[in-house]
């Protein structure tokens, strides 16, 4: 039995094909599959049951495939080991990043992470919260930047910043007139909202304390950015609420119809999640570090009530 036996086997069992799971792992399907036979011939039990389109785990496999994750994962951990030994920072790490946090936040620390640490390969996938927490279980993730509290058994979270909610009120607007906002003017039927799946949305309908079933009972207008919601806004069809960061580069024209809220200010926490194994834990530590020191000069809110992503229905 071989760590190499073991990766191919976890390649299957995510794939459900002998052909992909080549492929991904940079092998002839030919050299795949007879690794994984030799395994299963030393063990003596089928892993894969190969009379199925896709290939389906066996009763016995599910438990191989649950120990090899344990195993390989050790494996990686003893050269994670020597590298934090010598003070290495570098090869390859994968980051996941939240949509609503992507276009303002990588802007901000990517190119001072890449020159303090020329030897990381700094590999940045947008995806959903949930996709995250799947490729973080899957091993397909080092890290992602997530809103949070997730409240993941399996997850460590660091808080990397807290970003207050900044109203967008057009002058349109039954509340243009006040010089800040307090929760209770929120009405969740007159906010735009972006699509269902984005964090912020959640976060949001958890702050007006409304549930889903109340949104748009005239009308319902969900986008998949901020700078759309904004239009719309303009156009007379209601406010919306922005991360603050993505208020820092609008035109000033638009900068007039942002509205603070009253302390403590809505915010939201952004945080590195990573596995609880800790993998290349000293390149995760070198990039907290990194976005930190820098978003920390970029928010000065001291006073902040956090706003949970996770839906309360």
């Amino acid at each position: 039995m071989t760590i190499t036996q073991l990766q191919y086997v976890l390649a299957v069992a995510e794939h459900k094909n002998f052909t992909l799971a080549a492929e991904k792992s940079f092998v002839t399907q030919p050299t795949l599959s007879m690794q994984v036979q030799k395994l299963e011939d030393e063990l003596d039990v089928l892993i894969f049951d190969r009379s199925k389109k896709p290939i389906t785990i066996t009763e016995v496999g599910k438990k191989i495939v649950a120990q090899a994750k344990n195993i390989v994962a050790e494996a990686e951990r003893i050269k994670d080991i020597v590298d934090q030994d010598k003070g290495f920072v570098g090869g390859d790490y994968t980051l996941g990043i939240i949509p609503t946090v992507m276009p303002t936040l990588l802007p901000m620390f990517l190119n001072a992470f890449i020159k303090k640490y020329p030897k990381v390969n700094l590999i940045i996938k947008e995806q959903s919260t949930q996709t995250m927490i799947k490729n973080i279980l899957d091993g397909h993730l080092d890290a992602g930047i997530a809103a949070t509290p997730l409240e993941i058994e399996f997850i460590k979270e660091r808080p990397l910043y807290y970003e207050p909610f900044v109203g967008y009120v057009p002058k349109s607007h039954r509340l243009t007139s006040q010089k800040e906002l307090t929760m209770d003017d929120l009405d969740v039927n007159d906010i735009l909202l972006l699509q269902d799946g984005h964090c912020f949305r959640e976060g949001v309908i958890n702050l007006c304390k409304a549930s889903k079933s109340g949104v748009g009972e005239q009308f319902k207008i969900e986008s998949g950015s901020f700078e759309t919601l904004v239009s719309l806004a303009d156009e007379g069809m209601g406010m919306t609420l922005l991360p603050y960061l993505n208020t820092l580069h609008l035109e000033e024209e638009k900068r007039a119809n942002l509205k603070s809220f009253q302390n403590p200010t809505p915010a939201r926490e952004i945080s590195l999640i990573y596995h609880k194994s800790e993998l290349k834990i000293q390149i995760t530590d070198a990039l907290r570090e990194v976005i930190s020191s820098i978003v920390r000069g970029a928010i000065a809110f001291q006073d902040v009530k956090i706003i949970s992503p996770l839906a309360k229905n």
